[in-house]
Formats: structure tokens, sequence, C-alpha cells
């Protein structure tokens, strides 16, 4: 059996989607994109595919060490994410040749369901308690929210106090047995982040995400100790070796994206990675169908999984959700606030072809927005 076509689809709302096909007709599917660059990724896909074709396609492992290594110039968010849609299609295949899920492949599944958290916006808060209170009626058990919209990098007393009114209002809602978690986005500085953990510890969220950029990484330490407040980041990390600094700093939670740091292969081994430094796997995903279900598999067979990630109804998907390109929906079906065990091979669900070549050929071009302070400097997003 060998690789024979490997195609790219640029479907809306802002997603990339690879097809890969071999020559016993087994198809795997993969989702390789970077949010706002999809087309780069997609250039990328077909300059990786030249060594693929031809290829078995159970060597998985084999591959990705060429593929990620092959070149002199190495890593960065373009390349390791069109590696990952590669990866997820290669496993997808392994499954399917083998009849069994991924999960199996990685060691057999370590619990039966999988909690997922659903998001509820924050940038704007006077929402907030009737959007999480729509989750619980809905079953879930956790949110997630954006600590704010723009902010300053140092920000003001009225907008700290302002994140403290928006993460109590989730609170109230939610009562002490279910959890809310924010994210920081990278958008305060290293003094400003310290300032917010201190402020909403009362509160006790879940975690607080992407309290720095990753180019700060140096001053994390700082602000992992600032409370008892357990700090997650990840999405912007790609390589197990990028995680060393953040798990010694004493982050609680990772969350590298299946759809940008490698594909399966090497989230799996990030999450290992964070086992031994006593830390919990808690995937990014605000993407599509096939990286969702790439992401579950993972989650399905990780003993230090915390939770799941998922965007069905997240504000991105207005022209398409998580269930537009998949036959059956059921898998991305939440009960109770978790994830079902789906003993599907492969990666578990069906991508809907035709559904998917129809809206390639509308594409998109979804671009993340800029933002710039009131004084006309940069804003982070």
């Amino acid at each position: 059996m060998k690789i024979e076509k490997i195609e790219t689809f640029l479907v809306p709302p802002r997603w990339l989607f690879c097809r890969v096909e071999t020559s016993d007709g087994v198809v795997g599917w993969g989702e390789p994109v970077v949010e706002g660059r999809a087309e780069v990724v997609r250039a990328a896909i077909d300059v990786l595919a030249e060594y693929l074709i031809g290829q078995d396609p159970l060597q998985i492992e084999r591959h990705w060490q060429v593929l990620t290594k092959g070149g002199f110039y190495r890593g960065g968010p373009v390349l390791s994410s069109a590696v990952a849609g590669l990866d997820h299609a290669l496993w997808d295949i392994a499954g399917k040749v083998y009849g069994a899920p991924v999960a199996a492949l990685l060691g057999g599944r370590v619990r039966d369901r999988v909690r997922v958290y659903a998001w509820v916006g924050g940038d704007e808060p006077s929402s907030i308690g009737d959007a999480v209170a729509e989750q619980v009626a809905a079953g879930m058990t956790a949110v997630k929210m954006n600590a704010s919209g723009q902010i300053q990098a140092s920000p003001s007393v009225a907008e700290v106090n302002d994140i403290v009114t928006r993460l109590a209002a989730a609170r109230e809602v939610l009562g002490d047995s279910r959890d809310v978690a924010i994210d920081l986005h990278g958008r305060v500085g290293v003094a400003g982040a310290r300032r917010i953990l201190h402020a909403v510890e009362g509160l006790q969220p879940m975690f607080v995400e992407e309290p720095v950029l990753p180019e700060q990484m140096a001053h994390l330490s700082s602000v992992v100790e600032t409370s008892t407040i357990p700090v997650a980041l990840g999405e912007r990390l790609y390589h197990r070796a990028e995680f060393m600094a953040p798990l010694n700093a004493g982050v609680a939670v990772v969350q590298p994206d299946v759809s940008h740091a490698g594909g399966i292969s090497e989230l799996r081994r990030i999450a290992v990675l964070a086992d031994a430094h006593g830390a919990m796997l808690a995937p990014h995903c605000p993407l599509g169908p096939i990286s969702l279900a790439a992401s579950l598999q993972v989650s399905f067979a990780t003993p230090n999984f915390l939770i799941q990630e998922q965007s069905r109804g997240i504000h991105y998907n207005e022209s398409s959700d998580l269930t537009s390109y998949v036959v059956d929906p059921a898998p991305f079906t939440w009960v109770n606030g978790h994830a079902e065990w789906n003993p599907l091979p492969g990666l578990g669900i069906t991508v809907d072809e035709e559904a998917v070549r129809a809206a390639d050929k509308i594409g998109h071009s979804w671009r993340n927005p800029v933002w710039t302070h009131e004084d006309g400097s940069f804003a982070e997003w």
C-alpha cells in the first residue's frame, strides 16, 4: 500500500482540510491550518507531499521524522501545522487499516468519556451571565471566556476590576460545582498578568490561560508564583522542546494544539513530558471537526488529561459549525458536558466529502482582527 494522492481544501469559516488517499483506496483526513494563514499552510502541504507520494502510509513515525527534520530550516507554526494535518491523516489511515480507533493504537483508552468545555466570549461583559446560563442548561460543567477585550499592556485599576466583575458574573451562575477558565491571550505584560492573577484568586478559576506571550517565557515563573491559580499555556508552542521552559517554570496545564504542534504524534509526546513535570493536558482546539476528532483520540488515551476545548457554537463559526462537514454529528454530541467513547476506526468520524469539495469552491480568506490602542499603537488581540 502506497500513498497515491494528497489534496487540500480551504473551507469556511477558517479551516483547511487535507485528504490522503492510498493505492488500496483507504482515505485519511487531516486538518492542517494556522488561523489567518491557511493559504500558506496549503502551500507547505504541496511541498511536503513531494516526499510522501509513493510512501507506505503506515510508517507514521518515520515520515514524521523526515517531514519535521528533513529540511535544514525547521519548526515554526506553518511547517508544524502542515505536518500536523498530514499526521492526522496517516493515523486515520492506520486506524482504518487495523480496524481500530487511533486511541487504541496509542495504547488504549484510559477513560470512558472526555470532559469538554464551552466558549462563552468575555470581550463584552454584559452578556456573560446569560451565555454561561445557556451552557449550564445544555449540561456543560465548564466554560472558558476571555478575561477582557482590548486592554493596555499595563492595565488600569478599572480594567483589572472589570476582569474581576466578568469572572464573578460567570461564577455566580456556575456555583462551586462547575468550572470557569479565563484567557488573557497574552494581552498584558508580565507585571499586569501578576496583578490580574492576584485580583481573581478568590474566584478560583480552573486556570488562567496564556497570561504572557511566548517571547516572555523567561519571566513566566514570576507569574506562576504570584498566586495559587493554575497557569495554562501552549497554543503558540509547536514542539515538545518549547514546553520545557514553561514546565520548568511551574505551569500546571499545557495546551498544545493538535493542528499546530506536529499532530497526534507530537501531542502525545508533549503530554508525556508534561506528566513527568506533574502538569496536565488540556488540548487547545477552537478549530474544525477533524482537528477535534484527532485531539479527542489523544485525550482518551492520556492519563494526565484535564479537559478538552471544542468549538461547537463558537463565534468564529458563523457560516459553518463543527458538524457541517461530517456525515454523522453523533461524535460531537456532548452528554453532561462530556464526549463519550467512540469505537469507530481511525479518527472516528466520516467526512462529508461532497460538502467539503463544494465548500472549497467558495473558500475563505479569514484574518484575525488587528487592534490598536487609543494612541494608535499596536494592541495584542
